[in-house]
């Protein structure tokens, strides 16, 4: 483990003795949402020290091996001694890298659920398609993992497939999931209205956007909001013909526009609808933050420009390519039917680097 980490670890491991002693001795006079948050914080930063604990005791455990094997006097000493310390050192990587998984820092918003929005890019028709090839993916995956996927708006294209939609997927770790999901995914493929067979380029774009909770600060004032309701289209029977349930919801400041025509009751489609608008609005304040950040990285270091595209489904040689990773799987028909945890997981493991990186620089 580095200095840095080291320092790191050390000075989490002293703010859990400071809760210890502030829920000893203060507990009984604090709010309890103030005890709880500091009752869930004590609970990260305890099984910290557990994880310590258990990576020393593997240390030392790895260390005792080794001195029997260097003092074992016989052959079969010696091999029962290796196999010891192989186990050993088995179990000490294992505790090192679970220790690794609590000293990086989580984004605390990755427990939510999460807004998932797909635009058809370049491409016009088959565009359209292929953000309705990404729904289903996405849509399919969310059964996998025992998510509920309900969409809010959809805009269909005029061979199939979705010009534009949004929906919100809630489920344990939704956001933190699928939050590397977000960017332009590319599709190589014969489109059905190409007479001469020729492979055409399409793409689309993905959004992720977690849900905002009462934490967050940010305020949306009536004054500010314009709401307009209509009659959904699309499916639903003769209620949705009959009475404007759809909102649509105007931020004048900001000009951004949401709406929402999935529920019944135009009460609920506006709950909808105005959680959907903050996230948006949290992601905008995200973004702009994350920019001034990297605009002051580049002032320092210089401009690095890279494509925008993220992934390439290649359906000529059933072939998916990310190009964060340059990692490519030949299974796009599984992938396309919502086994991305292949994708997914390398890319975890990749943010999860990067993040022990900047610990150590």
């Amino acid at each position: 483990m580095t200095p840095a980490l080291e320092r790191r670890l050390a000075r989490l491991l002293e703010k859990r003795e400071e809760l210890a002693r502030s829920l000893s001795h203060a507990g009984a006079g604090l709010a309890p949402e103030e005890r709880a948050r500091l009752g869930r914080e004590f609970a990260r930063l305890d099984d910290l020290a557990v994880a310590e604990q258990r990576r020393r005791a593997t240390n030392d455990d790895l260390r005792a091996a080794r001195d029997l094997l260097a003092v074992a006097p016989t052959a079969d000493e010696r091999r029962a001694c290796e196999e010891e310390v192989r186990l050993a050192t088995h179990a000490a990587h294992a505790a090192h890298e679970a220790l690794l998984a609590l000293l990086v820092p989580t984004d605390p918003r990755a427990a939510r659920n999460a807004f998932l929005e797909i635009r058809a890019g370049t491409g016009g028709l088959e565009a359209a398609l292929f953000a309705g090839d990404l729904q289903r993916m996405y849509a399919r995956y969310a059964e996998r993992r025992g998510w509920t996927l309900d969409v809010l708006v959809a805009q269909r294209g005029d061979l199939g497939g979705f010009r534009e939609i949004t929906s919100r997927l809630e489920g344990p770790g939704v956001y933190g999931r699928l939050r590397h999901e977000a960017g332009t995914h590319r599709v190589q493929r014969v489109p059905m209205t190409e007479a001469q067979g020729r492979v055409h380029t399409s793409t689309c774009t993905v959004a992720v956007l977690p849900e905002a909770e009462e934490e967050d600060a940010l305020v949306l004032r009536p004054q500010d909001l314009e709401v307009d309701t209509f009659r959904a289209s699309g499916a639903g029977g003769q209620h949705v013909n009959k009475t404007e349930s759809a909102v649509r919801i105007t931020h004048r400041p900001s000009g951004l526009v949401v709406e929402c025509q999935d529920e019944r009751s135009q009460h609920q489609n506006r709950a909808r609808a105005l959680a959907l608008l903050h996230a948006r609005l949290l992601a905008r304040e995200e973004e702009q933050r994350a920019a001034r950040i990297q605009d002051e990285r580049r002032a320092m270091i210089g401009r690095g420009e890279r494509s925008e595209r993220i992934r390439t489904y290649n359906f000529p040689q059933s072939r998916v390519t990310d190009h964060r990773l340059e990692l490519t799987l030949h299974r796009l028909g599984t992938i396309l039917d919502g086994d991305l945890d292949p994708l997914l997981e390398p890319l975890e493991l990749e943010a999860r680097g990067r993040a022990l990186a900047a610990l150590t620089d």
